[in-house]
């Protein structure tokens, strides 16, 4: 199925379902405030990275900061990593921030890379993301606000969430 017939099927379905999905997802972002965790801090607020869009054109590919600084979307089956399945860790693109561990990646036949959690509940934030006449959750780096993708509530279990994420604006570290 191509990708514009994928999103003919679903953007409306995504439409009816986009108050439900967030109320639905409200938890994502309380679970990363949540105290007590075993999991660290990976990014504290000493930690931001920001820079000029000139200096992220630099550091980037046209392609990594069309993603990540434009929210933009690689095609389906096309991005790096999708197919990967080394044990290792995920790291954002822009400023190498853990991300996601390839203990929590599993095939959801998007063409994209999916987990059901990130690696510590700080290595992302989430947002509201009201494009494509829907309602969306966003997941970007909590370090430097790079765009990842999206996160659903179609994911196996335990939590039962899809952290659809844009092979591109991600790093593979592959285990020693």
């Amino acid at each position: 199925m191509r990708r514009r017939d994928f999103l003919a099927l679903t953007l409306p379905v995504l439409a009816g379902a986009g108050a439900l999905a967030a109320i639905g997802l409200a938890g994502v972002e309380k679970s990363s405030a949540q105290k007590g965790s075993a999991m660290p801090d990976t990014a504290a607020a000493g930690d931001r990275v920001v820079k000029t869009e000139a200096e992220w054109k630099k550091l980037l590919t046209p392609e990594q900061f069309n993603v990540t600084r434009k929210k933009g979307t690689e095609r389906a089956f096309t991005g790096p990593n999708w197919d990967n399945h080394a044990k290792g860790t995920y790291t954002c693109v822009c400023c190498d921030l853990p991300l996601f561990s390839s203990e929590t990646k599993f095939d959801s036949g998007t063409g994209w890379p999916s987990f059901w959690q990130p690696l510590t509940p700080n290595s992302v934030k989430t947002a509201d993301d009201r494009s494509f006449f829907s309602v969306r959750t966003e997941v970007m780096c909590r370090r430097c606000d790079a765009h990842l993708g999206h996160v659903f509530d179609d994911g196996p279990k335990p939590t039962g969430l899809r952290y659809c994420m844009n092979g591109t604006a991600m790093k593979f570290l592959a285990a020693k």
